[in-house]
């Protein structure tokens, strides 16, 4: 019911930067919260940042001060913005939505929703 397109990742040099975009469509009207994840070979894919739809944001310790998250709920699209990259050779970004949706006894939950990736590898 929601479509989810990264862009934006590629190559870059330790204390590069980069920006990654996700565009959302479908029933983007549903979607409450977005985030970014990273997934390393061989490790378990971790949370980077968070935005809920006020424009709450919420960053893993590794990122504060470096990554800014963003989202522009009219375009349904949610960026991430990430300086000073440190050296840690490559990684998989992906992009999460929230979606509400209502279960067979008529409560309102939420269904996370995941892009494919975007491939980010920073270099020494």
């Amino acid at each position: 019911q929601v479509q989810l397109v990264e862009s934006g990742g590629g190559n870059v040099q330790a204390g590069g930067s980069l920006r990654l975009s996700c565009r959302a469509s479908g029933r983007t009207i549903l979607i409450t919260a977005t985030g970014w994840y990273r997934q390393a070979p061989g490790k378990q894919r971790e949370l980077v940042a968070a935005i809920n739809r006020s424009g709450t944001t919420s960053y893993a310790d590794s990122g504060k001060g470096r990554f800014t998250i963003s989202r522009d709920n009219v375009n349904n699209m949610v960026n991430l913005q990430m300086n000073s990259l440190k050296n840690e050779r490559k990684a998989v970004y992906y992009c999460t939505v929230d979606v509400l949706k209502l279960t067979g006894g008529a409560e309102l939950t939420t269904k996370a929703y995941w892009g494919r990736g975007t491939q980010v590898t920073v270099f020494a």
